[in-house]
């Protein structure tokens, strides 16, 4: 059995580039462009874990059934959190500013839990593939935290309250990662296949419809698209090694 407390440390690592990346965005708010860009990059390193990490995993169980209900579930669950958290109204605009975008937020909130179930899970199938997957994460949780930061300036959100909300994100990376350590890979075939399905559909729906949704608001250049692709390739890349 791997001691927990070494366990624990590699789980920081991505945790501690999250709010690394929150940081250097609290001191230094990225400009528009840079904004968009990071949250490119951040879309493309999400959807290399999709294309990485989930699809091979669900591909090789061969269960149509289990993958349609899980993927069903987790998108019928994202579209309820979207209808229930869009701001209603946009004649008090600056109410409407000040208000948090917790669409965003529970998508990402979903796509860390995630993120922390493939560390636990990376962790019980092995030490060295659970420390590359914490350092693969690591580049993800940086640039995400740098835009969840970046987008709750933009919303009018005060530092105070942005630092207090990445730290319960990183708190749930935390908890995920030794949830899935300890329990999720003593999941028989099936419900592993859900979950993973699940995960699969949440994090589609984070990348197509709230952070390239928010990265397009700036004009798109060419180098604002190749961030996508360096995203995409780096965590590619990082998943061969």
């Amino acid at each position: 059995m791997k001691p927990i407390l070494q366990i624990s440390l590699y789980i920081l690592i991505p945790v501690f580039a999250m709010m690394l990346g929150t940081t250097i965005a609290l001191f230094k708010r990225p400009s528009v462009a840079l904004r968009s860009a990071i949250l490119h990059f951040a879309a493309g390193v999400i959807f290399s874990v999709v294309a990485v990490e989930l699809l091979p995993d669900i591909v090789k169980k061969h269960s149509p059934l289990n993958v349609i209900f899980g993927f069903v579930l987790g998108l019928l669950m994202m579209f309820l959190i979207k209808r229930f958290t869009d701001t209603k109204g946009t004649s008090d605009k600056v109410i409407a500013k000040s208000q948090l975008p917790l669409g965003l937020l529970v998508a990402i909130g979903v796509d860390i839990a995630i993120d922390g179930l493939l560390l636990g899970t990376g962790f019980a199938a092995g030490q060295k593939e659970g420390l590359l997957l914490a350092l693969a994460l690591g580049i993800e949780l940086l640039s995400l935290g740098m835009a969840t930061t970046s987008e709750l300036g933009v919303k009018g959100i005060t530092k105070r309250k942005s630092v207090g909300i990445i730290l319960i994100l990183g708190v749930l990376f935390f908890s995920t990662a030794l949830i899935g350590d300890t329990l999720l890979h003593n999941l028989s075939d099936r419900p592993m296949e859900v979950v993973l399905s699940f995960g699969l559909s949440a994090l589609l729906f984070l990348v197509t419809e709230e952070l390239l949704v928010e990265a397009h608001k700036e004009e798109e250049s060419l180098w604002l698209t190749s961030a996508f692709f360096a995203g995409f390739l780096l965590f590619l890349i990082l998943g061969m090694v």
